[in-house]
Parts: C-alpha cells; sequence; structure tokens
C-alpha cells in the first residue's frame, strides 16, 4: 500500500512538472512573441534623430528630419512632397495675448512646452515624443495604441440618440453648429489640468471638425489639449491631434502614433507637456487652435498659439473631409470608466468646476468661429449647447464683447447629483 502511494504521488509530481513545464514555454513563447511586437511597432515609431533632448517632464523629445517622419510612411502618401507652409491662411496676423487677464498682476509670458529648457530642434527637423515600451504597454494592445474608441463621437439630440452610453462611456459637454458647409474653426480654449480618476480615462477639451455619417464612415479632425495617463503615462496637461476617416473604426490615432499628420514646425511637439496653466481663482490662461482647409492644395491645416503654424492633415485621407466640413464642435470630453459599485467618476472635466461659477472658476472657450466658403473667419450662426449629463458636467453659452461666441463648461463628475 505505502509502495502504490509512493508511485502515485511519483507519478503526480512528475505530470505537474509537465504542465507547469509546459505552460511556462507557452507563457515564454507569449512574452517573446508580445516583445518582438513591441519591439517592432517602436522601430516603426521611432524614427532615428539628428538631435534627442531630454525633458524635465521625463520625456525625450527627437528631432526627426522632416522628410523621415512616420506620416510619409501611409500608403496614401507614399510619392507625396512636404509642403512646407500653406498657400492660405485664413487669418495671417494675430496681435491678441495668450493670457486673458484683468489686471496687469495676472499677466504671464507666452505659452511654452517643458522640454525647452534644455534645447530646440535643428532646421529641417520636426519635434516627436519618443514612444517608450511602458507606453506600449499601458495599451490594450499594440494595435491599438494611440487610438480612441468609437464611443469618442458626441451624439446630439438631433441624431439618433439610440445607443447612447450615460455611463461607461465617454460624456461631453459641447457647443455645436450643424447641416453647414465649414472650411475650419477657431477658437481660444482655456488651459487647467483637471484630476483623472482611473488610469483608463482622460480628460480633454478640443475642436473637432467633422464630416460624414456618425455611425459608420465619419471623418474627424480635432485639436486641444488633454490629460491622459494612459497613452502618457502620467498627468500631465498636453497638446493634442487626433484624425480618422471611418468613426473611429480603423484609420487615425493621436499626434504623431501613425501615418497621417505630416508635421512642418520644429518649435512645438504634438503629445508635449504645456504650461503655464489656469489655477482656481488666479491667472486664466488660453491657448489658440486653429484648423483651416488650404483653398489650393486642399490639406486641413493646424495653428497653434499666435505664430506656429504645425503641419497638415493631406486631403487625400479623407472622403467627406477632402471637399469640405457639414459640423463643427468645440467642448470636454471625459470617459466614465464607472467603478464596480457602479458609481460615477470622480474624473474632472475642465477646471472641475460647473459652467455657472465663471470667470476663473469655470473654464471656458471664447472667440469661437468657423471659416466659411470665402476662406474668412465669421461668428458661427444657430450654435447649440449639448452635455451628455448635465448632473455631472455642463455647459453655458453666452455672446457678445471682446470674447464673441463662448461658453463655459465642466464639472467634477461624481457628485451628490451625479451618483
Amino acid at each position: 500500500m505505502a509502495a502504490n502511494c509512493k508511485r502515485v504521488s511519483f507519478l503526480l509530481a512528475l505530470v505537474t512538472t509537465v504542465v507547469v513545464t509546459l505552460c511556462s514555454s507557452f507563457v515564454s513563447g507569449e512574452n517573446e512573441v508580445s516583445d518582438l511586437k513591441i519591439r517592432t511597432h517602436l522601430k516603426r515609431l521611432n524614427k532615428p534623430p539628428l538631435k534627442s533632448i531630454k525633458s524635465p517632464d521625463g520625456d525625450v523629445i527627437d528631432c526627426v528630419p522632416v522628410t523621415d517622419q512616420l506620416a510619409l510612411a501611409h500608403p496614401l502618401l507614399i510619392n507625396h512632397t512636404v509642403q512646407m507652409s500653406p498657400s492660405f491662411n485664413p487669418e495671417s496676423v494675430f496681435s491678441e495675448s495668450k493670457v486673458s487677464s484683468r489686471t496687469k498682476k495676472q499677466q504671464r509670458n507666452d505659452i511654452t512646452q517643458l522640454w525647452h529648457v534644455n534645447g530646440k530642434c535643428p532646421e529641417n527637423t520636426v519635434p516627436i515624443r519618443r514612444t517608450t515600451k511602458q507606453d506600449l504597454y499601458r495599451a490594450s494592445s499594440v494595435e491599438s495604441f494611440g487610438m480612441k474608441t468609437r464611443k469618442s463621437i458626441p451624439k446630439l439630440k438631433s441624431y439618433d440618440t439610440t445607443g447612447v452610453l450615460p455611463q461607461n462611456g465617454h460624456q461631453h459637454a459641447i457647443m455645436y453648429v450643424e447641416d453647414g458647409v465649414f472650411y475650419g474653426a477657431k477658437a481660444k480654449i482655456n488651459v487647467w489640468n483637471p484630476d483623472v480618476e482611473m488610469p483608463n480615462e482622460f480628460s480633454l477639451a478640443q475642436i473637432w471638425v467633422l464630416g460624414g455619417n456618425f455611425n459608420s464612415d465619419l471623418n474627424s479632425i480635432e485639436a486641444g489639449w488633454q490629460v491622459s495617463p494612459q497613452l502618457y503615462g502620467d498627468n500631465h496637461t498636453r497638446l493634442f491631434t487626433y484624425w480618422t476617416s471611418d468613426a473611429y473604426q480603423g484609420t487615425g490615432c493621436y499626434n504623431l502614433l501613425c501615418s497621417g499628420f505630416v508635421q512642418i514646425n520644429r518649435e512645438i511637439a504634438m503629445g508635449g507637456s504645456i504650461s503655464p496653466l489656469s489655477s482656481y481663482g488666479n491667472s486664466q490662461y488660453d491657448i489658440i487652435i486653429l484648423i483651416w482647409k488650404d483653398p489650393k492644395e486642399g490639406h486641413w491645416w493646424l495653428q497653434f498659439g499666435e505664430k506656429y503654424i504645425m503641419g497638415y492633415w493631406p486631403a487625400s485621407l479623407f472622403s467627406y473631409l477632402s471637399e469640405s466640413a457639414s459640423m463643427i464642435e468645440w467642448g470636454g470630453e471625459v470617459v466614465n470608466s464607472q467603478s464596480e459599485a457602479g458609481q460615477h467618476t470622480t474624473t474632472q472635466m475642465g477646471s472641475g468646476r460647473f459652467a455657472e461659477e465663471g470667470w476663473g472658476k469655470a473654464s471656458y472657450f471664447k472667440n469661437v468661429q468657423v471659416v466659411d466658403g470665402s476662406n474668412k473667419l465669421r461668428n458661427p450662426e444657430n450654435l447649440q449647447v449639448f452635455t451628455d449629463e448635465e448632473n455631472c458636467y455642463n455647459v453655458k453659452s453666452g455672446n457678445g464683447g471682446s470674447w464673441g461666441s463662448h461658453f463655459y463648461y465642466g464639472g467634477p463628475g461624481r457628485n451628490p447629483n451625479c451618483p
């Protein structure tokens, strides 16, 4: 009997060893495949630089030759000649300060990016934030790295609202104009550093330039600022862009994380931290974002601030936007991933304060404009506002004075009225 027990124990130990060995081999093989995919993707994203600059926030900025950037690897751009300046700008001279201040005491210097303190990129290069292994590990997959989900689309009252996700999805507080023919948009966007509760959530403020069908083939060009721990690995407020030509299904990405947007500017890095930021009851800072369609070449150009022409989205990337946009949106967006207890996120939108608090407390968009068929900037007509959950985040519009068309927006997320 004792001998039989020993034999059984030996066989069990042998089987366990074999199973553990097989599992270890399988996991090891899986890890090798995963690491190979990550190394391959990093090699694709991180082009050999002429110079690298270490930023105080931990970023490494690579100065890559303009003609070597990832954008030009897009199948539609293989023989593309980089256009180093637009043939037309709907606003050639900016005269207003970045600081929206009511007393001289509040005045501060122009916006900067943190990496500037340690150097600048040479002529004929563009600054590209280096992607790390850790950046890819945080993504749900290598393939989806740098991409939004379809829930990013604000579904407005004038559209079919079945499928709107009041919980577990993206939530918005925006101003918009629809059913028109638009060739660009502009705004001054108040810049804050909202708290983001969960690593897979984000908070942003942006302009959307839209064309097409919201359900399947939406074309979207987007730019603004965001806080996104999953994408960047920290909670810094960063400049960003996004584009898609198929309603976020498979095309497009943030910043320069796929081929598409062609950067020409050597001073500002997409995805780079921006500074200074607004603070409650104190100095208020805003950034200018201008997106417009070049009437000659057809590309969609981006200007940041008063003087930085960043680059362009080639017209060939799009179907509907190859002609014009039919809708423009301005405003905030957050991800509400919802806890296991079913509670709304505490991720803030804007300053984290509701629109009613106003100047110095709530976040704002001001001087909201569109580019019309004569390539002139004008005030939009028939502006409307929309929010998914007004007890969590809201919006309040205004018009007139030096601010023109404007609105306050935002909120704290979870509160007694938004459990």
